[in-house]
């Protein structure tokens, strides 16, 4: 066997061995080989193992993963046996192919009535301190394949918009099956360089237009909905007063703005930061914001409750985050929206969409069927004509 034959060979083996993959324009982190895995445990003792793990294995290490919805249960991080940083890739055209059964849990029907009751939560206790001020409620798609789904062609396909971060994490196996979570989130948890930190979080939506006039109206009725201007700016505060304690200097210095994806337009607020303390991880920091009210609502411990009961499947690790931190504590971490949990020929997709006083239903139905999108496409899932 010639040089580059034992080179092709060598990459081949090491793309089956792939652990985590995250791709943006800003490049890309592949993580490959299971050297070591984080003592699993909730957020309240999470500071506490990273810092003991890091102890062990120095600044050069790196462990990347998922943080789970639920505060209280179990995180999953692993350090690869090798990591690689490239240039951002060059993006992939390749589509799946074969027929797709499709089943939304639950029906819109089933959503509508769920929204229906938390906006009545909200009337009866509207002028209370502690008063439902929002709740983002959920549903999921599930999809399931002719054949097992190649999570390598379906995070190639995501990367192809230059808006969002595409991800791949492992997740803990269920009733004996292996399961992924691959994604396209256009949402910046936490990113830490030094003592500089910065977040970009999205709330207020609209799905994306072919006609371009109609797409610039969709946009512009976004930007001046107070609806969605309330939404977006629940969590912008909460954002800032929960960083306002590690940092020093915290501002958003362009405002509220539209963003973009190629399926959904956004209000989005960049915030930067100096930290006080430099040497806090940015696991830490991704920890202490999530979930935001970007994906929970507010008051958070209230509304984590009451998805519980309005969301007929558990939400596991969507709707958490997921992203990578080094040794020196330097990383980024990402809300983990615009996902699906792959296991073999089934795909599960999650949307979620935020509930204020003022929410339309049936909106809230098309707004999570918009965000569905970009999934469906990179699986390959023609739904036109289709209500999901």
């Amino acid at each position: 066997m010639n040089a580059l034959a034992r080179k092709v060979v060598a990459a081949s083996a090491l793309q089956e061995d792939l652990l985590f993959a995250f791709q943006s324009r800003r490049g890309t982190i592949r993580g490959f080989g299971m050297e070591a895995a984080l003592q699993r445990g909730p957020a309240a003792s999470l500071a506490e193992r990273v810092g003991s793990f890091f102890s062990k294995v120095g600044a050069d290490g790196l462990i990347a993963g998922a943080l789970p919805f639920d505060r209280d249960a179990d995180d999953y991080l692993w350090q690869a046996s090798q990591v690689t940083k490239t240039p951002a890739p060059v993006p992939s055209a390749a589509r799946h192919a074969g027929r797709w059964r499709l089943r939304p849990e639950p029906e819109p029907a089933g959503y509508v009535a769920a929204v229906q009751r938390a906006l009545a939560i909200m009337t009866a206790e509207e002028g209370q301190a502690d008063a439902l001020a929002k709740i983002v409620l959920a549903r999921s798609l599930v999809a399931v394949a002719e054949h097992p789904i190649d999570i390598g062609m379906l995070l190639a396909r995501l990367s192809i918009d230059p808006a969002i971060t595409a991800f791949m994490v492992p997740l803990p196996h269920k009733a004996g099956r292996s399961r992924a979570l691959v994604g396209a989130t256009p949402e910046l948890l936490l990113s830490k360089a030094g003592g500089r930190i910065s977040s970009h979080p999205l709330a207020g939506s609209a799905r994306r237009q072919s006609d371009i006039a109609v797409d610039a109206a969709a946009a512009a009725a976004l930007a001046r909905s107070d609806k969605d201007r309330r939404e977006h700016q629940i969590v912008v505060e909460f954002i800032l007063d929960t960083l306002a304690p590690f940092c020093r200097h915290l501002s958003r210095p362009e405002g509220m703005s539209l963003t973009s994806t190629r399926s959904m337009w956004h209000l989005g607020t960049r915030i930067e930061g100096e930290l006080r303390d430099e040497t806090v991880p940015a696991i830490v920091l991704a920890a202490a914001l999530h979930p935001t009210p970007a994906v929970c609502g507010l008051p958070r411990d209230r509304a984590a409750q009451l998805i519980g009961q309005l969301e007929p499947h558990d939400r596991d690790f969507y709707a958490g985050t997921v992203g990578w931190c080094d040794g020196r504590g330097d990383g980024a971490w990402y809300v983990t929206i615009r996902c699906a949990e792959i296991s073999g020929c089934e795909a599960r997709l999650y949307a979620g969409a935020g509930i204020v006083p003022g929410s339309d239903p049936w909106a809230e139905v098309e707004e999570t069927g918009a965000k569905f999108g970009a999934l469906l496409a990179a699986l390959g899932i023609d739904t036109q004509g289709v209500r999901i």
